[in-house]
């Protein structure tokens, strides 16, 4: 298992490092205010290779390795951790659609989400249906050459933005559960189509919402795979796209690291820097090792999907712990800072309000240990 990377692999990391450190980070509260990601900043994104960066050049990606592809993600993060939303959207979609569309359909879209001309969004929830996603209802009823849509998605990251969606809808019976879903690449500004925010606690930016669907015609051509396979394919994205939360969630972790390891340099008390003193060091000594373990798991999990190799447990992991340890991390650095981390001046309390909503989307913690515990008793024959 070798994460080494190529010089031109490296410097465009490097590159993401920078561009999150100083462009990113000083929006940070101002992206929260304004309830959304600036285009141009998306725009900024794609042509510098941070969006998709693995997907086939035919969609305009690079054709990278999924490792390099987290490495990005968790740079963006460190700057900004709602930004980052927009790279994992265009991971998590770009795989599904430049694997299940017709190849004029991906190189148009997909080519324009790469370049950050436009933010793509996935709708599987809906109001009844979280965790039990097999049994989705909005229906999808085919019209001569036409799919008519009708329903409702919810919980929707990017919701009120996005300019296109893979939309998961049911074309067979409710009784036919995940083979009766079909998966669908729609437009945003399609008639019928219409959309409201929440008001959350975090993550705002990324404007959470719903999405409904009255009437709305869909061209065939604008499936993705054979009809009824749509929940194989998300349920296959979502094994990548944990790998790739993981590491977003390690790279708001690690900025708050770094600002804590200078701040206690810089704060004194009883007449020294309170670094030196083991209270307020071990907490971080622990934070920091729960730290790599949790980013090589990532690593490791991202590795093994470019092999070729079986890691639903591994991504479920990531999924589970990756928000869990980055609030925990963050939470230990607020305490470190004493009031003054408690107060606006630092960033610990919007980026826990921010982490906080991965450990409910996306899968929750219970969702992904039944997921691990599946996988090992099938590993494990009685």
């Amino acid at each position: 298992m070798e994460f080494s990377l190529s010089p031109e692999q490296q410097a465009l990391v490097d590159t993401a490092g920078k561009f999150a450190r100083n462009r990113l980070a000083p929006g940070y509260r101002a992206r929260e205010q304004a309830l959304c990601v600036e285009r141009e900043v998306v725009q900024e994104m794609g042509s510098m290779g941070f969006l998709g960066p693995e997907m086939p050049e035919a969609c305009g990606g690079m054709g990278l390795d999924c490792v390099t592809s987290g490495l990005l993600l968790e740079q963006i993060a460190y700057g900004d951790f709602n930004v980052s939303y927009v790279n994992l959207l265009a991971s998590l979609c770009g795989q599904i659609v430049s694997s299940h569309a017709h190849p004029e359909v991906a190189a148009e879209w997909l080519g324009e989400v790469v370049a950050g001309r436009k933010l793509i969004a996935i709708a599987l929830t809906e109001p009844s249906v979280g965790s039990d996603a097999a049994r989705l209802k909005l229906k999808a009823v085919r019209d001569g050459d036409d799919f008519i849509l009708n329903g409702e998605k919810t919980s929707i990251s990017m919701a009120t933005q996005a300019d296109v969606a893979v939309v998961f809808a049911r074309t067979g019976l409710e009784s036919d559960r995940a083979r009766g879903i079909s998966a669908f690449l729609v437009p945003m500004d399609l008639p019928g189509v219409s959309r409201t925010a929440f008001d959350d606690i975090g993550t705002r930016p990324v404007g959470r919402g719903s999405i409904f669907f009255d009437n709305v015609r869909v061209p065939q051509r604008m499936m993705l795979g054979d009809e009824g396979q749509g929940f194989i394919q998300v349920m296959q994205g979502f094994d990548y796209s944990r790998g790739l939360i993981g590491l977003q969630c390690m790279g708001v972790a690690r900025a708050s690291l770094d600002e804590t390891w200078r701040y206690i340099q810089e704060r004194e008390a009883f007449g020294k820097p309170i670094g030196e003193f083991q209270g307020v060091t071990f907490p971080l000594a622990e934070a920091e090792t729960y730290y790599e373990a949790c980013r090589a798991l990532c690593l490791r999990t991202l590795w093994l999907k470019d092999q070729g190799l079986p890691h639903t447990a591994e991504a479920a992991m990531c999924k589970w712990w990756g928000p869990k340890l980055a609030c925990d991390i963050i939470h230990q650095c607020l305490l470190t800072h004493g009031h003054g981390g408690y107060g606006s001046d630092y960033h610990f309390g919007q980026r826990y309000r921010d982490v906080m909503g991965l450990q409910i989307g996306d899968g929750t913690a219970n969702i992904m240990k039944m997921i691990i515990g599946r996988e090992k008793i099938a590993n494990h024959p009685a």
